[in-house]
């Protein structure tokens, strides 16, 4: 098991935890209820925490986080699988409703 995300807001972490779910990476969230602990354990310690349960899919669940996470560059625009042209601006192809390729950076 390693900790692939963590942060203050509840909500982010739940949504991290369905996106890496969606993505067929068996994850758990631990921390969801310690927020009344603050205050008593040091507030970093009680942030919800999102984990890999196969350490084999830690670099993956890494990369579609930092994808979610990091803003869209608007402008740069990119070729589906499909082959259709789409404008940067957007993140699924209109033609077969792909999402934009996770690229190396």
């Amino acid at each position: 098991m390693k900790k692939v995300y963590e942060c203050d807001n509840v909500m982010l972490a739940g949504h991290i935890h369905s996106l890496l779910q969606s993505n067929r990476i068996d994850c758990h969230v631990r921390n969801m209820n310690l927020s009344g602990g603050i205050g008593e354990l040091p507030i970093n310690e009680c942030w919800p925490e999102v984990w890999v349960n196969d350490d084999r899919d830690y670099e993956l669940a890494q990369k579609l986080i930092s994808h979610v996470l990091e803003p869209t560059q608007a402008g740069t625009d990119w070729i589906c699988s499909c082959g259709e042209n789409i404008e940067g601006q957007f993140e699924v192809c209109w033609s077969c409703g792909k999402d934009r390729p996770i690229t190396e950076s």
